[in-house]
């Protein structure tokens, strides 16, 4: 899973009463990475994702 649709699937969850207002989400597990996001909504509703991140990639494009 990437960060947006853990964010999607948060509100989902928390509207349907199926997940907590805080909870931890693992992701990468299917590419060997043990990654992790903390997933919160806060009082005005709002779904925060955060945790660690690397840059695996980096560019520019030219328009």
């Amino acid at each position: 899973m990437t960060g947006s649709l853990n964010a999607g699937l948060a509100q989902w969850l928390m509207a349907a009463g199926l997940a907590p207002e805080r909870y931890i989400a693992g992701q990468g597990t299917a590419l060997g990475r043990a990654g992790r996001v903390y997933i919160e909504r806060d009082g005005a509703g709002v779904i925060w994702v955060g945790g660690a991140c690397v840059t695996c990639v980096d560019g520019r494009v030219l328009l």
